[in-house]
């Protein structure tokens, strides 16, 4: 066993989430002592786990980055390796890299009330475990399970006589060079991995039971590169960071209160890019309204491109059964295939899949309510970190972290050691966390906290009202109470 170590704050994640919140204690508290624990061996969390072919992001890197750290490559629309250096650039420059550490997996974590401390249990890379005393504790492990992603139970599965590979768990080396492939699914890493495999398939099959909204984006941001030229850098990134927060913003605001127009006009961007007579309302037409589930983004149209020169398909039907040499539907079609790729979704899994208990008593995260969308009712100094549904995840982090920061400075101003969020004691209505279609989000709702119907309890997804309440509104409210002295 290894001796114990006390920190102000432990923050469980080396992703673009955690070194992010490393940056806002460096710059807003200085005098807290902090320590990343990492799992893995490597920073980037989800841009160093997945290794598929196209890797990238769908959303805009003016935006998904940081705000304090300008993107400043061409691509708009960017690679995973491009991402995954920016943030170990960004945990280099800062000096957050010094404050990680690798190959420590959280076990389990308690609140002490006697202690006014989180007692973490860690094991390290060596092998041995130790216990972290920590005054807060900050999850930033992200939202799914790392170690497996969703698979749905197939029926016949066992006869096929292919190679089954879900992106999550990329094979180092795979060839599919001159192979039948389909690609189970039709969200983001389906509509990457099409045209990122498609030079080297025999041919690629996208099979999805639901179409989704897709659109085309540029790969670069024409407005930001004539920023780039005619302003300083940092003023630059401002713009144009306000800018894409602006039209994404109205773009959403458009689909929710004008859904059928929406729809009219995502139809028409698609039929632009894809061959005369294709079944565009088969294919490409969602029975639900634009952004009840996430629209999906191709950049310079990448998907549409390869579809209209031939090299793939899209099949709109639901899986009977596999067969030795392929898929058989429920319509009676065939899909032969040599290798399928189950891009099916992610299993979600919220505070990093740690055990928690509060004085010993086990805490299911389901029973609580989300207070600003960062903490549990009932659940003392403990923070956890979930972005945007409708926009980048990190714009909602971002100003988390802000928040956070402003939150520890003012108990230290009025001596207070202990901060945990009470509902109102008349009671209040809840429902899901996230108002969310996509079948994750469903799957775990059961898992997730619930949200109130009324402020601070709502988990907002309006970036110009976050900045309202979470950079510039008060850190104390009615919905927090303020314990212990500071020690």
């Amino acid at each position: 066993m290894v001796p114990n170590v006390d920190l102000d704050v432990l923050v469980i994640g080396a992703g673009i989430s955690g070194i992010g919140l490393g940056y806002y204690l460096k710059r807003d508290c200085p005098q807290k002592t902090f320590a990343i624990l990492e799992a893995r061996d490597s920073i980037g969390g989800t841009w160093d786990l997945f290794r598929y072919p196209g890797i990238r992001s769908d959303s805009d890197l003016h935006t998904f980055g940081y705000e304090f750290k300008p993107w400043t490559h061409e691509k708009s629309i960017a690679d995973a390796h491009l991402i995954l250096d920016y943030i170990r650039e960004t945990a280099r420059e800062f000096g957050i890299d010094q404050h990680i550490r690798f190959g420590h997996k959280v076990l389990a974590s308690n609140w002490s009330s006697t202690e006014q401390r989180w007692l973490v249990d860690v094991r390290c890379a060596d092998g041995l475990t130790k216990t972290i005393r920590a005054k807060w504790l900050f999850c930033a492990a992200g939202y799914y399970k790392y170690e497996e992603g969703f698979s749905p139970d197939f029926k016949g599965l066992a006869d096929f006589k292919g190679q089954v590979v879900h992106p999550q768990h990329w094979p180092e080396n795979l060839d599919y060079t001159g192979k039948k492939v389909v690609v189970i699914g039709s969200g983001a890493t389906a509509v990457t991995l099409i045209p990122a495999m498609a030079d080297k398939t025999a041919h690629i099959t996208m099979l999805q039971r639901t179409p989704t909204y897709i659109m085309s984006l540029p790969a670069k941001d024409p407005l930001a590169e004539l920023f780039k030229k005619w302003l300083p850098e940092k003023m630059a990134y401002r713009w144009v960071r306000r800018k894409n927060i602006t039209l994404q913003r109205l773009f959403w605001l458009y689909c929710q209160k004008f859904p059928n127009a929406a729809r009219k006009y995502i139809r028409k961007h698609v039929a632009k890019r894809l061959p005369e007579g294709f079944d565009i309302d088969k294919h490409f037409n969602p029975p639900y309204n634009p952004w009840d589930q996430r629209l999906c983004a191709v950049p310079n149209g990448d998907l549409f491109r390869t579809i209209r020169q031939g090299k793939a398909s899209v099949v709109t039907d639901h899986i009977d059964h596999f067969v030795t040499d392929g898929i058989q539907l429920k319509s009676g079609e065939k899909l032969p295939a040599d290798l399928v790729i189950t891009a099916t979704g992610l299993n979600i899994q919220l505070m990093g899949g740690v055990q928690m208990s509060v004085d010993g008593q086990a805490l299911s995260p389901g029973n609580h309510v989300a207070y600003k969308g960062m903490m549990m009712n009932e659940v003392p100094n403990f923070v956890f970190a979930i972005g945007y549904t409708n926009s980048s995840w990190t714009l909602k982090v971002g100003l988390l972290c802000e928040h956070f920061c402003r939150l520890l400075n003012h108990m230290d101003e009025q001596g207070q050691a202990v901060c945990t969020p009470r509902l109102p004691k008349d009671g209040m209505e809840t429902r899901p966390i996230l108002d969310f279609g996509a079948g994750y989000i469903q799957r775990a709702l059961p898992t997730l906290p619930k949200q109130g119907v009324r402020r601070p309890w709502v988990m907002n997804m309006n970036y110009f009202f976050d900045e309202k309440v979470l950079r510039h509104g008060p850190v104390a409210d009615e919905g927090l109470s303020f314990e212990g002295q500071k020690s």
